[in-house]
């Protein structure tokens, strides 16, 4: 009889079912005494003897050029993973399973006994603060995306403001008087319109160069100042969707979701957006609604030092119960970004959350409501008992259909805009390559300090504000404002006012380029939906020209943007720029058809550029389809939206990945992506193969220098508790949270009380009392004593740890010959921190971890399995 394992390249022949000739190797230790029996397990190896003491922690050693896991959920790390990198070295996974011990039993059945033959049970209780949290979280989220808006808006007038009054010198007080008071006639959504494009009254003539000078220092004075606040927390800085990505697929990162994070976030927002980088607020909103979510279901911040006894630590202080309302938080930013709440739970949903609940679509639903409607008595607080105008709300504006109840396109037009979807999906791809390429040329040269960060967003502001002014003095042509609009909406109308007329004549002519620049992007983006272009007598008020030469500066600029040290988001300039795009296509198609009006008007490719450049470069599909239309409002375009997001998401995946995907990896974060790796489907890969063999073992009663000298020498999660009598059966797993928190708290008991246990190996149905409560271990979360704080006396060192009480009974196991496609999804299906691999005895023989299920780790597992006769013949020579 021959077994064969493949792991390590190692073969096994005439091995019973037990240890698998694997090597217990023990660590030094002060103290000397007498073997503890680990030699009577079977295959023991006795060259090894000599080095092994009294009650040693033992290890399950691997074979040469094994791989090595990320510690059974945090800590190491691979000793030459491809992808390593030492600063993740602190990145752990979630454990969103509780440990089921003894003492988590005793407690449930203590709240159960509590609640008997009582109406208002804690499980009653705890839905409602549940409910309570969530309603919370969605109103600070629109009081948090309220104040951002309304700042950065003000910033952006006053910016405007000033350099308008060095371009026009004539400009006095009166006019400023007289524009405010018809600013008091308009809504909000016109006030927003012309707000952003004061240079709307400017004069004619060559402006020198103190406005550019002025322009260039206050943008890029707004920009060093949000990037002192990424300086101040890095983790600030981006989108911040990566990160929150990572978080709800089960990845711990340090400070992701801390106030400090949030406060230096949104504050940095502000100052970056108003700075007239080719930005948006959208990346930023949604963290931070997840720090916001975070922050609220656990009653504390470090930051402020604040500890609230509404969120106690049974309730709601788990990994669990926070990813929750991490994922609700996430859904509440999208609400307050876009005015899209359904999206926003899609959102959470498809490009968010790996682990999904239907209460948790109920909660995140309810949230992204809350956070609409709070937005919606902030945004109408004059009318409160009115009637409410919902275009105060954020929107792409209205859009209606040009010739009454028919469609603003035909059907025979859809092949047309799936081809733009590809012209879409071909602009993110390149988007996204470039990017990737820029990222790790500033990853080699740039991220090193935070000076050089510092300085490379000086330098961008500069570049941006020069090109920014320069592109309206390269097109230097003046266009005659629009006469004829008897029969235009209100919302074109105040449209056609916010038109500038850099270096052109006030109330009669504008500049197309400047137009779209010298504006707030969103007054921009509705500028190109919604002016007419479809062909007959309608005006064309952006020529083909000025959107060309728009459009590649502003998304080159984007480019270059996306991934300094500023908050910024990907949503604007991507909508923007696709905006841009979309229009130039119906452009030019009116050329091509000599303005008989035989395509749809301009203003509906804009739509289509704008999804298609948004879906080639984020890669979404169903969440971006519905964000989009509850930004229109207009359900016509259901179906040429469904047709462009799949077309640019197909042909981006032809070349490369979605931006926040390409981020995550250059991140080396060990993001698990919900499909098993290509590799493992092409191969037979085993469990046996990509487990981490090399695996660290306490006995179920351990000596006290035992545990503190393992917690001392490495950095692993969770070890798993095997029953040395019994040939190394798998009693349970301790986490380490939990060990230093019974050696902090002294839970041990007399040297002597098991004398005869080093020498038999046998404890029997005898169990120490267990010294500390479930509740006690898990008051401390997420900041559980280390081993640094444990202090070990001498005396201590021979005490007896009992941990039966403590250890989890009924961890996750997989039989080392499963499939790896069945271990892949039993691990990212349940969130799973470890997994314990076993042989048909119920033996440890290894552990999974996140990295081993990695591409790269599968791969390397993979090609040792098949050099596995060259590594043995290596083994031999040596």
């Amino acid at each position: 009889m021959s077994y064969s394992n493949i792991n390590g390249g190692a073969r096994y022949r005439g091995v019973p079912p037990g240890l698998m000739n694997v090597e217990f190797n023990a660590d030094d230790q002060s103290d000397g005494a007498v073997d503890d029996g680990l030699a009577n397990l079977p295959n023991y190896n006795q060259h090894t003897h000599q080095g092994f003491r009294n009650g040693r922690a033992y290890t399950f050693k691997d074979r040469p050029g094994s791989l090595r896991g990320d510690g059974y959920g945090g800590g190491g790390y691979h000793s030459h993973h491809p992808v390593h990198n030492p600063k993740n070295s602190a990145i752990e996974s979630h454990n969103y399973e509780p440990d089921e011990s003894e003492v988590w039993r005793a407690w449930v059945a203590q709240v159960h006994f509590s609640n008997r033959g009582q109406w208002w049970t804690t499980g009653k209780k705890r839905s409602l603060k549940r409910w309570i949290l969530t309603f919370m979280v969605g109103v600070i989220q629109a009081l948090v995306a309220a104040v951002c808006n309304f700042s950065y808006r003000a910033m952006s007038r006053q910016k405007f403001d000033y350099v308008y009054e060095l371009l026009n010198p004539t400009y006095d007080e009166a006019a400023l008087a007289a524009a405010a008071t018809a600013d008091d006639d308009l809504s909000m959504d016109e006030r927003d319109v012309t707000d952003g494009s004061t240079f709307s009254t400017g004069s004619k003539g060559h402006p020198g160069l103190n406005p550019y000078l002025a322009f260039c220092l206050i943008q890029t004075a707004l920009v060093a100042i949000s990037s002192i606040f990424v300086w101040i927390e890095p983790l600030s800085g981006g989108s911040g969707i990566p990160e929150i990505k990572c978080y709800l697929n089960g990845i711990d990162i340090p400070r992701i979701v801390r106030v400090k994070t949030l406060i230096c976030r949104v504050v940095g927002c502000i100052f970056s957006v108003a700075g007239g980088l080719p930005i948006g607020m959208e990346g930023p909103m949604v963290h931070s609604g997840a720090v916001v979510a975070a922050g609220v279901s656990q009653g504390k911040t470090q930051c402020c030092g604040m500890d609230t006894s509404f969120t106690k630590f049974s309730d709601f202080r788990n990994d669990r119960e926070k990813r929750d309302f991490v994922a609700c938080g996430a859904a509440a930013g999208v609400a307050s970004a876009f005015g899209a709440p359904i999206g926003g739970v899609l959102f959470s949903l498809e490009e968010g959350a790996s682990y999904w609940s239907t209460k948790l679509t109920w909660r995140a639903f309810f949230c992204a409501m809350t956070t609409l409607a709070t937005l919606f008595a902030i945004n109408n607080v004059d009318v409160w008992w009115g009637q409410a105008d919902v275009a105060r709300l954020f929107s792409f504006g209205e859009f209606n259909s040009l010739s009454g109840e028919a469609s603003n396109f035909s059907i025979w037009e859809l092949p047309i805009f799936a081809c733009v979807g590809c012209l879409g999906g071909l602009i993110g791809a390149v988007f996204n390559a470039a990017n990737e390429h820029l990222t790790i040329w500033r990853m080699k040269r740039i991220n090193h300090t935070k000076w050089k960060r510092f300085l490379e967003v000086i330098c961008v502001a500069i570049g941006v504000s020069t090109i920014s002014y320069i592109m309206p003095l390269i097109w230097g042509r003046c266009t005659e404002l629009p006469k004829d609009m008897q029969d235009w909406t209100n919302q074109e109308k105040s449209l056609v006012e916010a038109l500038v007329p850099f270096q052109c004549e006030p109330g009669k002519e504008y500049n197309e380029v400047a137009s779209l620049i010298f504006t707030e992007s969103d007054v921009a983006i509705k500028q190109l939906f919604h002016f007419r272009e479809a062909g007959g007598d309608d005006n064309s008020t952006f020529s083909s020209g000025a959107l060309f030469l728009f459009f590649v500066p502003y998304i080159i600029m984007a480019t270059i943007t996306c991934g300094i040290a500023v908050p910024s988001g990907l949503f604007v300039p991507t909508l923007l720029s696709g905006a841009a795009f979309g229009r130039l296509c119906g452009h030019l198609l009116h050329k091509l058809d000599h303005t008989n009006g035989t395509f749809a008007d301009s203003g509906t490719y804009a739509l289509m550029g704008s999804a298609a450049v948004v879906g080639g470069t984020a890669r979404m599909t169903i969440s971006l389809t519905v964000m989009l239309l509850e930004a229109t409002g207009d359900m016509q375009y259901v179906l040429p939206l469904m047709i462009v997001v799949m077309s640019a998401r197909f042909t981006g995946n032809v070349f490369n990945e979605g931006l926040y995907d390409i981020q995550i990896h250059l991140k080396n974060i060990p993001f698990m992506e919900p499909e098993v790796p290509p590799i493992a489907e092409r191969n037979e890969i085993v469990a046996g193969q990509v487990m981490s063999a090399e695996v660290k073992c306490l006995r179920p009663v351990e000596r006290a220098g035992v545990v503190y000298d393992l917690l001392r020498s490495c950095q692993h999660g969770t070890f798993p508790i095997v029953d040395t009598a019994s040939g190394g059966t798998l009693y349970g797993t301790a986490s380490r949270d939990m060990l230093c928190t019974i050696l902090k708290r002294r839970a041990f008991g007399n040297p002597d009380i098991l004398d005869d246990y080093d020498n038999s190996d046998t404890l029997g149905p005898r169990r120490l009392s267990p010294l500390v409560q479930w509740d006690t271990i898990e008051r401390a979360y997420p900041r559980y004593p280390t081993i640094d704080d444990v202090y070990m006396r001498e005396s201590d060192r021979n005490c007896w740890l009992d941990l039966r009480p403590y250890a989890n009974t009924a961890p996750y196991t997989i039989n080392e010959t499963a499939s790896i496609q069945r271990t892949y999804r039993l691990f990212r299906t349940l969130g799973l921190r470890f997994l314990c691999v076993v042989n048909h005895n119920n033996q440890v023989v290894g552990i999974i971890t996140r990295k081993d299920l990695l591409p790269e780790s599968l791969t390397d597992s993979l090609l040792r399995g098949r050099n596995a006769h060259v590594m043995e013949d290596e083994q031999q020579i040596a």
